[in-house]
């Protein structure tokens, strides 16, 4: 891999896994991991990365990826009951999700760009959501993921 890929893939990592709000903070832990970068070579490989700063309810504005970040940080209580998030059930390896009438489509996309390991795929309709369970996934685990990747659903799904 050419060290630009590389420390693309570095800095994508570091935005997924920590709320950075600083581009000296970003440059500081690229050179921490090796790289001789400077604050121009970031802002260049932020830009093609198309990371932006997002609101942050903790941090002030954070990094974030495209899509995936902006939904999982940004997603309220009251915007994710907004959602329309009503129950889960399983049975077998087949999980439903019941939302308000028309809600599904976007709920399923913000689960779907969470991109867990426990689930195949999901198919949305108006107000039902029909998730596959990975084999060898069981329920427990999803219901652990999804509370894991979107802590607002504690106060929805009990683990």
């Amino acid at each position: 891999m050419s060290e630009k890929l590389e420390r693309q893939a570095t800095l994508k990592q570091i935005i997924e896994l920590n709320r950075i709000g600083k581009q000296e903070d970003l440059l500081n832990i690229l050179k921490q991991r090796g790289f001789n970068v400077t604050q121009a070579t970031l802002s260049r490989d932020l830009k093609e990365l198309k990371i932006g700063k997002i609101p942050d309810f903790d941090h002030g504005y954070v990094y974030a990826l495209p899509n995936v970040n902006m939904r999982k940080r940004m997603v309220s209580k009251e915007e994710f009951s907004s959602l329309g998030f009503r129950s889960i059930e399983a049975s077998g390896n087949i999980a439903v999700i019941k939302t308000k009438s028309g809600y599904a489509n976007s709920f399923a996309t913000i689960i779907d760009e969470l991109y867990l390991p426990e689930i195949i795929g999901t198919l949305a309709g108006n107000d039902t959501i029909l998730l596959i369970i990975k084999e060898g996934s069981s329920f427990h685990e999803l219901k652990k993921a999804l509370v894991l990747n979107i802590p607002e659903l504690k106060e929805f799904i009990k683990v």
